[in-house]
């Protein structure tokens, strides 16, 4: 269904589009107050597209109106109705909403955890930050000094937390992420025993 202006009417055209006919609510069945609303709106459409004062407020004030009409035909109808803005000619369609007497699409079933795996990579992350942390620990407070090691690993463990918590609702990156969370908590036990 197309809802346009012809003139001074609002006219719906049928599923070709080539078989304009204008809105009647005896034939339609839409309602008298319907039917009077989209005829009120072509009206006013029709007198703004004459006008040059004002045009753009009151352009989209019409445009506003319209697709509210549409968006009620599509209710009382229950079908999508392609609605032609009169002032900038941009067609949009407009769904019906979901009847209560119609079932919800149904979702589509949600994949099952991967518990094995994803124990597998977050055990693996976590062993690589244990040992860089450690790493990194260890030789800069044997070789530089214990305040320094404490410095680094506070700027590694600041620069990595915003991305361990961007990444902590990634569907497959979320693993690695708890991972090296995990390693991280656990990394600071053996850095705090290394320094102090």
């Amino acid at each position: 269904m197309e809802l346009r202006i012809r003139g001074e009417q609002a006219v719906l055209a049928g599923p070709g589009g080539e078989h304009a006919r204008e809105v009647d609510p005896r034939r339609l069945a839409i309602g008298a107050d319907l039917a009077q609303a989209l005829h009120e709106w072509a009206r006013v459409a029709s007198a703004v597209a004459r006008s040059e004062s004002d045009a753009d407020v009151a352009g989209s004030v019409v445009s506003q109106r319209g697709r509210q009409l549409a968006a009620r035909l599509a209710t009382v109808m229950g079908t999508e109705v392609r609605f032609v803005d009169p002032v900038t000619g941009v067609e949009t369609v407009v769904e019906p909403p979901p009847r209560p007497d119609q079932p919800a699409r149904p979702r589509p079933p949600e994949e099952p955890t991967p518990w094995l795996t994803g124990l597998t990579v977050s055990a693996f992350a976590a062993a690589v930050v244990v040992v860089a942390m450690l790493a990194l620990a260890g030789t800069l407070a044997r070789e530089t000094s214990t305040l320094l090691a404490l410095i680094a690993s506070l700027v590694v463990t600041g620069g990595v937390a915003p991305s361990l918590w961007l990444g902590r609702k990634v569907p497959i990156l979320r693993w690695a992420v708890y991972g090296a969370g995990g390693g991280l908590v656990l990394a600071w036990i053996g850095v705090l025993a290394t320094v102090f």
